[in-house]
């Protein structure tokens, strides 16, 4: 196991939540490998901590699709696979075109101010070294569009999406020469939603997702 990664501890949070987003953050940056074994005692003891908030983070991950729970063997981290790959972005292209769709009719004034907002802190993000920023920003970015959807049911399963995404967002991330195409790609969905043009705004949903989908298959292949 790497011991370079540490506990972040946060006041404001219930320790089981700080040890599933140390756990997530060593997992998403590499320094818990795919196929590692997460061993509770060792992990406990690697953040001083009790078992239980390890095995109930543990078991969030699982959700997430980070750890996997292997009979005789017990938890470890999972590995990208490109069809898991092209199973959940097969189903984020549905859901993301329904949505900035439907934000066509919906999206406020404040809202596309905001679109313009979270496009340059993604673009500003891309300029530095922080991969999870750029991850947060980029997650910022749509889930304006996902909020001005105006469908709560649509709002929920792509949150619940966006989780399984995170390793996926990435990957696609570390691809330096994805970045200007993103910038771009974000700029012409926020130009077609403020024109309502429902059809142009799909489309450049579609295009967006399905390079992304070609830059993570490459980054699998390298693998």
């Amino acid at each position: 196991m790497n011991d370079n990664f540490h506990i972040d501890m946060n006041e404001y949070l219930p320790l089981r939540d700080v040890v599933f987003n140390t756990l997530r953050k060593a997992i998403l940056k590499g320094e818990l490998q795919p196929g590692e074994r997460l061993m509770e005692i060792q992990l406990a003891q690697r953040l001083g901590v009790s078992r239980t908030p390890v095995r109930e983070a543990i078991r969030k991950l699982e959700l997430e699709g980070l750890v996997l729970m292997i009979p005789r063997r017990g938890a470890v981290v999972a590995e990208i696979t490109a069809q898991d790959m092209e199973d959940v972005l097969e189903v984020r292209a549905v859901l993301e075109e329904l949505a900035i769709r439907n934000a066509c009719q919906h999206i406020t004034e404040e809202q596309l101010r905001d679109m313009k907002k979270a496009a340059a802190d993604f673009k500003r993000s891309l300029e530095g070294d922080d991969l999870l920023a750029c991850v947060e920003t980029d997650m910022a970015f749509h889930e304006i569009i996902h909020n001005a959807a105006g469908n709560k049911r649509l709002q929920q399963m792509l949150l619940n999406l966006r989780e399984q995404m995170y390793r996926y967002r990435l990957e696609y991330l570390k691809d330096k020469k994805m970045h200007k195409l993103l910038v771009e790609e974000h700029d012409t969905i926020r130009r077609a939603l403020k024109k309502r043009d429902a059809d142009k705004a799909g489309n450049a949903m579609r295009v967006h997702i399905a390079n992304q989908k070609e830059s993570i298959l490459r980054s699998l292949t390298k693998a």
